[in-house]
């Protein structure tokens, strides 16, 4: 399965996804939507729950559970895991096992997440659009979102380019990553979240202006020397993304010498004033 994980909201709750290119599926985190459906707080007794119930659908002869697959997505502590993943259909049918009111709800939830995802795919300026849509939703300031909107195309340059260079597994996009933030922060991405009181949340929702331009800057600077060079070898890879963080570095430490003031934030976006709540 392809690289492409993202986070998606059902009244508020986050559920985990991962799209397959290749098959053009989403495959939903099983224990998040359980979590969902039961009105369980406890993230761990709703994979207990997950876990009775797949042993009496087995009990059962149902095939739901053998259907299942395992992928590695982010947890509560940042960390990649493995994690009971189901397609569209598959997750109908554990729904269905589940007495919950909010059965009829996330079914048709379910339905529209798959169609919207066909529609990006033919036209990648509707998911721009709907990303617009959910920021002034969650009260991000017009000025903020036009930054983090190019953020996202630059990664997505950014992550192309690393495919084109023989770095596919999340293993490798996450070690990377982690050198870029390392060489213009002085910190790895899970200290940078740390910092801010981050879990699940996303880094670059909770960056200042700023963070995010001088972010931008390191990526795109990885993307152009890579591109230049043409790295063959993974190790190859991580001395560009350094190089590239560096540039960026160099920018923050200049900006701090001028300016007398930190460039990285401690704060999340609910205490900054991105957000206009």
């Amino acid at each position: 399965m392809t690289k492409t994980t993202k986070i998606a909201l059902f009244e508020g709750k986050q559920i985990r996804r991962h799209w397959d290119k290749t098959q053009e599926k989403w495959y939903f985190s099983v224990v998040d939507v359980v979590q969902v459906l039961t009105n369980q707080i406890d993230f761990i007794k709703a994979r207990k729950y997950w876990n009775k119930l797949a042993e009496r659908l087995r009990i059962e002869g149902s095939e739901v559970v053998t259907k299942c697959h395992q992928l590695k997505l982010v947890a509560a502590d940042g960390k990649m895991r493995l994690t009971d993943v189901a397609d569209t259909e598959v997750m109908l049918r554990i729904i269905q096992s589940i007495p919950s009111p909010k059965a009829e709800p996330f079914k048709l939830w379910l339905a529209r997440v798959g169609y919207e995802r066909i529609e990006e795919t033919h036209d990648p300026e509707i998911a721009i659009n709907r990303a617009l849509k959910t920021y002034l939703r969650k009260g991000y300031g017009k000025n903020w979102i036009n930054q983090r909107l190019k953020s996202i195309e630059i990664r997505k340059a950014l992550t192309d380019e690393w495919e084109t260079r023989g770095v596919k597994n999340t293993t490798e996009f996450a070690i990377l990553t982690d050198d870029i933030t390392l060489a213009w922060t002085g910190m790895t991405t899970k200290q940078y979240k740390n910092l801010k009181g981050l879990k699940m949340e996303n880094l670059r929702d909770n960056m200042t202006n700023l963070e995010l331009v001088l972010n931008m800057l390191a990526e795109t600077a990885t993307t152009e020397i890579s591109t230049k060079r043409k790295p063959k070898t993974f190790p190859e890879n991580r001395t560009v993304a350094r190089q590239g963080g560096t540039i960026a570095g160099s920018a923050r430490k200049q900006i701090e010498a001028k300016s007398g003031k930190k460039v990285i934030s401690k704060l999340g976006a609910k205490k900054l004033k991105i957000l206009k709540k």
